[in-house]
């Protein structure tokens, strides 16, 4: 098997790529080229990547090029997670996988990286529009925790850890590391567990050290 080409830039969606064929037991051995983009350099990889934005990858053994972590992540499970380690093939827990991984894309990823930008990078500091954002990662983390209240396993989906919860750990990290006060950890307490169980995870630890490395 050929190695999967990963550009990514060190932050945010790097765990889509790196982190999700976790635990391969038995699994094809995935193997990435590694091809890391500094903020504002730009990425010109592909002709076929019209954002030219990472994540991206270029997988030889299919001839396909994908972008967009979400995209990525449902792909790399489909292709390569052939024992469904961190994925399910039953129909409903497929499906709510899959709704986890389009709500991370569209409902929690964007408001963590708006506030983180406007906290750190935006050229004036816009109170307002800080805290709008931040507000929304209070509420997303606190629908998180209801939902893993109502399920009973520690996981978004069924009893085990997928792809579709690994999904959710970056961005996850940004409000101890950026807004800490925003909210007491210990009023939700199934969401923080959650984060700490998909950190104590040894995929999850090797990722985040080669992400430090990298960065």
């Amino acid at each position: 098997m050929e190695p999967i080409t990963v550009y990514y830039s060190g932050q945010g969606g790097l765990q889509s790529v790196e982190g999700r064929p976790d635990s391969r037991r038995a699994q094809p051995a995935l193997h990435a080229e590694e091809h890391p983009v500094r903020q504002g350099q730009g990425y010109r990889a592909d002709q076929r990547q019209p954002q030219r934005r990472v994540p991206a990858i270029i997988d030889p053994n299919t001839n396909l090029t994908l972008w967009e972590s979400g995209a990525i992540a449902e792909y790399l499970v489909e292709q390569y997670d052939t024992n469904h380690l961190i994925s399910y093939d039953t129909l409903i827990e497929k499906n709510q996988a899959r709704q986890f991984s389009h709500f991370q894309a569209s409902g929690h990823g964007p408001p963590n990286g708006q506030a983180v930008w406007f906290m750190m990078y935006h050229p004036e500091k816009v109170a307002s529009v800080i805290e709008r954002f931040q507000n929304e990662t209070e509420r997303v983390a606190r629908v998180l925790d209801g939902i893993l209240a109502q399920n009973g396993t520690g996981w978004l989906v069924g009893d085990k850890c997928t792809y579709a919860d690994l999904s959710f750990y970056l961005w996850g990290l940004a409000k101890d590391l950026a807004w800490p006060a925003k909210w007491d950890n210990a009023e939700l307490p199934h969401y923080t567990a959650w984060m700490k169980s998909m950190g104590e995870r040894p995929a999850t630890k090797k990722t985040m050290a080669l992400r430090e490395e990298k960065s």
